[in-house]
């Protein structure tokens, strides 16, 4: 498996990046293999599910991304779960938490947003886990899309758990208006969950189109990803993706 291109800026202002989407299940599982997981992927982006939400959590989040040389973007308790770490590479335009309508009895679900600049590159970016109610996670899907074509800018991406599989009727609204970046230029692996004995792909990386897709899908060959760490960092497999974004 040839390896993703770096991270870099090209002459015409354009920005090969990595995406990474990254279900971590609160932390509770084995914080080291996470983060070396993370470093391993050498992200520019890190779109997380399950970030913690509760007690002191946003110092249980920082201590992650500087453990994986990032810094926390936005998200995590204020967005219920979702959140966004980057690089220092990202310049940050503007940030938003989203809470999406609640379902008694259900789980409170929101979105992690924001509008960066790599280079000469705009972009927007969201961060999503979807509801395990069929209709509530469809209805969760158009809000997600409703969201990025509200953000003003020319080229987004969104990253997350979508408790779907792409047959399913939610991943497929979300794979006919965006690129899914898996199905566009497979790499590396394709089932996410779980991580012990992955059967399932239920996390994706989608993006809107004119952005170049140069690879995606789970980091199961990166150098420094070892798969003990993989099964142990947390439930699910990450999607690690590489796009090239035109200068805006």
């Amino acid at each position: 498996m040839a390896p993703l291109p770096n991270s870099h800026t090209e002459p015409d202002g354009s920005a090969v990046i990595r995406v990474l989407s990254y279900n971590i299940r609160s932390m509770r599982d084995d914080t080291d293999a996470l983060a070396r997981v993370i470093r391993a992927c050498a992200p520019d982006l890190v779109l997380v599910q399950e970030a913690p939400r509760f007690f002191r959590w946003r110092k249980k989040l920082a201590r992650l991304a500087s453990a994986c040389d990032l810094v926390i973007l936005t998200g995590g308790g204020t967005a219920a779960g979702p959140a966004i770490l980057c690089s220092l590479r990202a310049t940050v335009e503007r940030t938003e938490d989203v809470l999406l309508p609640l379902t008694p009895g259900l789980h409170r679900r929101g979105l992690a947003a924001a509008v960066v600049r790599f280079g000469g590159a705009r972009l927007g970016v969201t961060s999503f886990h979807l509801s395990l109610s069929q209709d509530e996670r469809y209805e969760q899907g158009g809000l997600l899309l409703d969201r990025m074509a509200g953000m003003g800018v020319p080229y987004a991406i969104a990253g997350g758990d979508l408790n779907d599989r792409p047959d399913g009727r939610t991943f497929r609204r979300l794979a006919d208006a965006l690129q899914d970046c898996r199905a566009t230029a497979p790499w590396g692996g394709g089932f996410t969950s779980p991580s012990t004995e992955p059967h399932q792909r239920i996390d994706a990386v989608f993006a809107t189109k004119g952005i170049e897709v140069l690879g995606c899908g789970v980091p199961l060959e990166q150098p420094g990803a070892a798969e003990a760490d993989l099964r142990r960092a947390t439930d699910h497999l990450p999607v690690l993706a590489a796009l090239r974004v035109p200068a805006a």
